[in-house]
């Protein structure tokens, strides 16, 4: 019953406090200012992801009080992501460079990996993989490239906070269907968090995520992967294939720009949602579209894979070609045109 209250608190803290962020940054004209890189046409207040991390971090000591977090746990997501969130919030202010910014990103990687014990030995198919320290520098890599994924996907209203939301649920699922219950509790809060923020982010936006936000989800959300790759392997494959909308949108877009020689940390509009909600003319559109993909295919398909049914690669290619077809179709990661902005 506790834990329910607390669900609910986070909502209130998490909505009220986006409104006082609005407010705060509608004074200080901490604008989002369209322009040809832009998916909208409204100036719009930024930095409402504060009240996501504020609202999940204020909850994350209870839940170690309540016996439901482990203190390791909570020091490692705790610690990474105030790291993340303040340099978010700090780039939303006034542009880091990249360098520095991907500096403070791996610290906080090396910071959450050091109390979530790395990246476990993982299984491909019969075979046991235990890569010892080697293992440690993809987990490293594999978070910060998750933060940073997540920055790329907030483009359009709604779009990161919905993903958030489907895909803690959709872990809340799996870990109730396979008898994990003792991991349901932080993808809880943070979709409690998320949705309180959501009430107006909703399209059309009224105040965006920044990148305070985006990053914090990003970052959290591999996390919770890996926290439960240690439980079962079976379930990190799990998260992969609930997330595998924003990982293939943002890596095809990713790789294709990097053959080209764009500048791949440049503000862009190429993703394959970007370019959908410009052929639908409509950011609310792509944004269901996008949770019935993860509603209707892969939930499904992570639910098969979690209860041994598939194996957790072939689980993972089998859910990520249609959203590679997907890529190809919306021509993900193309030349832009920039006449077009919503």
């Amino acid at each position: 019953m506790i834990f329910w209250w607390l669900l609910l608190a986070v909502f209130a803290i998490s909505c009220v406090l986006t409104l006082v962020l609005r407010r705060y940054a509608l004074a200080k004209s901490l604008m989002d200012i369209p322009n040809e890189r832009s998916s909208h046409s409204i100036p719009t207040p930024r930095g409402g992801g504060v009240a996501i991390v504020v609202a999940f971090v204020l909850a994350l000591p209870i839940l170690a009080n309540l016996d439901l977090l482990s203190f390791a746990t909570l020091y490692g997501f705790l610690g990474s992501g105030l790291i993340i969130a303040i340099i978010g919030f700090a780039d939303d202010h006034g542009h880091i460079v990249a360098r520095w910014r991907l500096l403070g990103h791996f610290i906080a990687a090396a910071w959450a990996l050091f109390w979530l014990n790395g990246l476990p030995p993982m299984s491909l198919f019969d075979i046991r993989l235990d890569l010892g320290w080697f293992s440690n520098v993809l987990a490293l890599v594999y978070l910060v490239w998750m933060l940073n994924l997540y920055n790329f996907m907030d483009g359009i209203d709604g779009l990161a906070s919905a993903e958030a939301i489907s895909v803690c649920l959709g872990a809340c699922l799996i870990y109730w269907l396979n008898g994990t219950a003792e991991l349901i509790w932080m993808p809880m809060i943070l979709a409690a968090s998320v949705a309180g923020f959501l009430c107006w982010n909703f399209p059309p936006a009224r105040i965006f995520m920044g990148d305070a936000g985006s990053g914090f989800l990003g970052f959290l959300l591999g996390g919770l992967a890996l926290q439960a790759a240690w439980v079962g392997p079976e379930l990190f494959w799990s998260w992969m294939i609930l997330l595998g909308v924003f990982i293939v949108d943002a890596t095809w877009t990713l790789i294709r720009r990097f053959a080209r020689r764009d500048k791949v940390f440049q503000a862009h509009r190429s993703h394959a949602y970007q370019y959908a909600s410009r052929r639908f003319a409509s950011h609310k559109v792509v944004t269901y579209g996008i949770v019935a993909i993860n509603v209707a295919w892969l939930t499904p398909l992570a639910v098969i894979v979690a209860k041994g049914g598939l194996h957790g690669v072939v689980g993972v290619l089998l859910a990520y070609l249609p959203l590679f077809v997907l890529c190809y179709i919306f021509n993900a990661g193309a030349l832009e045109d920039s006449s077009q902005t919503l």
